[in-house]
């Protein structure tokens, strides 16, 4: 059976993030990937300059399409902007019984501007938290899901992951892409041991669409039958090679993306 994941997200349209880089890391990873796309953004590696609410009933419309035809095998959510956008998703979830859902809660872009409407955060902790095998905030997110500080160490990291447990999530991968000190550690928290996961931290400037690449890395693996850990500790190897190869690439005038194809592609 070929191994399929859907990618529930915004486009765009520099092609780092979002619905492209989540269709990229499914291809490099050997999953067929689809998708429902919910938000247009007229974006590059400066910054978001425009975006367009794709239409619930568009979006609903997107979702009954590809269930109906497709034998999905995970389902990757990415950035939803506003209330009726997330109401449309959580309730095409219901409809089509989705599973091995990966709830990534894209907030603010890595340029700062906003993806994600203050108001429709309660819906997403009300509709969507709960359907989710697995949460994974930055700690930006994880702040503002919660209503506390930034966490500055890995103890006040799971403290806000178990708090996201709370709102009905069974799983919560927390990561400190954010943080400080020579490694990356991102923390899987769900009902038994805490999963640390370290990476060296790599000197770039280019990481658009890191947190976009990671949770389609985890969708990723549990469409090809992988368990949650195992399909976290390969997407974190991905990601960290992406990142690492990133500055191969020579993408825009700012901040570039990672290095989806770094194992396929050849070097110059």
């Amino acid at each position: 059976m070929t191994a399929i994941a859907v990618t529930i997200a915004g486009s765009d349209s520099s092609g780092g993030a979002g619905i492209q880089a989540d269709l990229k890391t499914f291809a490099a990873l050997g999953v067929y990937g689809a998708s429902v796309i919910t938000a247009l953004t007229a974006q590059n590696t400066q910054g978001v300059a425009a975006i367009y609410n794709v239409p619930a009933g568009f979006i609903a419309a997107q979702m009954d399409a590809v269930f109906a035809d497709l034998s999905v095998d995970a389902v990757k959510i990415g950035m939803l902007f506003r209330s009726a956008t997330i109401e449309a998703v959580a309730q095409g979830l219901a409809r089509h019984r989705a599973r091995n859902i990966v709830l990534d809660p894209v907030m603010v872009a890595s340029s700062g501007d906003t993806l994600l409407t203050r108001e429709a955060i309660e819906a997403l902790r009300r509709l969507l938290i709960p359907r989710a095998l697995v949460v994974t905030p930055n700690l930006p997110e994880a702040a503002a899901l919660t209503g506390a500080s930034l966490a500055r160490n890995e103890e006040e990291m799971e403290v806000q992951a178990r708090e996201i447990l709370a709102l009905g999530a069974r799983n919560v991968l927390i990561k400190g892409g954010h943080g400080q000190g020579d490694e990356s550690v991102d923390l899987l928290i769900g009902q038994g041991k805490v999963v640390r996961l370290a990476a060296k931290r790599i000197a770039t400037k280019n990481t658009h669409g890191t947190g976009c690449t990671l949770s389609a890395g985890v969708a990723a693996g549990l469409a090809k039958g992988r368990d949650l850990i195992a399909a976290t500790q390969d997407a974190k190897a991905y990601v960290t090679a992406a990142i690492a190869h990133a500055d191969q690439l020579k993408v825009g005038h700012g901040p570039g993306p990672l290095h989806h194809f770094h194992a396929q592609w050849r070097e110059p």
